[in-house]
């Protein structure tokens, strides 16, 4: 299957509602929570790049996926820092999506580009390995698509240079899940309008 050979899966308005929840996500949590201290000043210089992809073949997210870091890499990072790779219909199972983050891994590596790139991976569904299902720690992981974050190395290592205790994000995160909790991360309104990945179901 290809993107050639379907119809378009995704109508204009559906990415629109993609992109706005991608968005509201960014603001609530990644930034608002500043779940990453490294985000803020990327969405505020609009230096983040997101590309929608209607696939359900994820062959062929694997080429939008090298598409994206070839595209990167030969762009100025004062131009765009980094990139979402955002697949509505992609794997709604978060064990599925796990598997296609190796491959992603794996186009990273053939292309020469470790130490140059890194993917960081978001899922509706996010849940790390000997944790439960709502343990507060996965919403650290957790987006309204799944997601493929390509980012660079250099842009990395200058915003650890500028952090005070980097070290210290992944525990003062933690600590701040647990206090919100479940009912507090949810009037976040952090939401998933495309039926595909409707947390409370399990197929599309």
């Amino acid at each position: 299957m290809s993107d050639a050979s379907s119809s378009r899966v995704l109508s204009a308005q559906g990415e629109r509602l993609v992109r706005e929840d991608v968005q509201h996500w960014l603001e609530q949590a990644v930034v608002g929570l500043n779940l990453c201290p490294f985000a803020k000043a990327v969405v505020a210089h609009d230096r983040l790049r997101v590309r929608v992809s209607e696939t359900r073949d994820p062959d062929v997210l694997m080429q939008q996926l090298e598409e994206e870091l070839q595209w990167l890499v030969a762009t100025p990072w004062e131009q765009v820092e980094t990139t979402l790779l955002v697949a509505p219909f992609i794997c709604p199972d978060f064990l599925d999506f796990n598997d296609l983050v190796g491959q992603a891994d794996a186009v990273l590596d053939q292309l020469g580009l470790e130490g140059e790139l890194q993917i960081a991976d978001f899922h509706p569904r996010y849940q790390f390995a000997g944790t439960a299902d709502d343990d507060p720690g996965n919403f650290t992981n957790r987006a309204p698509y799944p997601i493929l974050h390509l980012l660079r190395e250099d842009s990395i290592d200058r915003a650890v240079a500028s952090t005070p205790d980097p070290a210290t994000i992944y525990e003062r995160n933690i600590a701040l899940l647990e206090s919100l909790g479940q009912a507090g991360w949810d009037q976040l309104g952090i939401r998933t309008r495309c039926p595909f990945h409707d947390t409370g179901k399990d197929q599309a």
